[in-house]
């Protein structure tokens, strides 16, 4: 497969081991729901690693002193309905102060093409960094999507984090936006005949909010 610039593969042990116990068809709605918090936080750690922050005055026990602060008020996370909702409490557990937006696409059941049906963002997406998140990155048709929704309401800085990512996500995604930072948790092997990433971990969403 082609490398990309603007890709981030996070190669973690912790990672690893977290992504295994989602992967198992045996793992309960409650626990994947819990890890796929966890993962949020640790993908969220590495893609916020060059956030801006502001220098504001404290006092400690001993002294006043001048330290950097994130400023929240300049953030955005925005998950892709409905599974994405899976990953804004790690993100918000980061950065508790930062923007939620929401964007809702489902995809097709015959055409594996994704259709918008709800949007919802805050005022000023010109002036913050957007964080869109999707658990899945399969064909990468919902990205690409979102982030072309999120440019037309004014979005200038996107980046966008999936835990599990096919390479034919990956491509598409890099093909469409080059410039757009890509974090991925880890990358399978493809894509079957229905567009699910295998071996991936199944429909994310009804993981998640226990609908299977």
């Amino acid at each position: 497969m082609k490398e990309y610039s603007n890709v981030t593969y996070l190669n973690h042990p912790l990672l690893k081991s977290k992504l295994s116990r989602i992967r198992s068809k045996d793992t309960p709605t409650s626990e994947f729901r819990r890890i796929v918090k966890e993962i949020a936080v640790m993908e969220g750690y590495e893609a916020l690693r060059n956030v801006k922050t502001k220098i504001v005055e404290i006092e400690t026990p001993l002294e006043k002193t001048s330290q950097p602060i994130v400023e929240g008020s300049k953030l955005c996370f925005v998950p892709i309905l409905r599974a994405g909702m899976g990953m804004v409490d790690g993100m918000t557990e980061l950065v508790p102060t930062a923007h939620v937006g929401h964007i809702g696409l489902y995809r097709d059941e015959v055409t594996h093409e994704p259709h918008e049906y709800y949007c919802k963002l805050p005022k000023g997406l010109e002036d913050m960094d957007i964080y869109v998140l999707d658990p899945m990155l399969a064909t990468g048709g919902s990205a690409i999507d979102a982030i072309k929704l999120l440019k037309q309401h004014g979005a200038k800085k996107l980046h966008f984090i999936c835990i599990i990512a096919a390479p034919e996500g990956v491509e598409a995604f890099c093909k469409a936006n080059p410039d757009i930072p890509l974090y991925v948790g880890a990358l399978d092997r493809q894509l079957n005949e229905n567009c699910y990433i295998c071996p991936g971990l199944g429909d994310a969403g009804d993981r998640i909010f226990g609908t299977i």
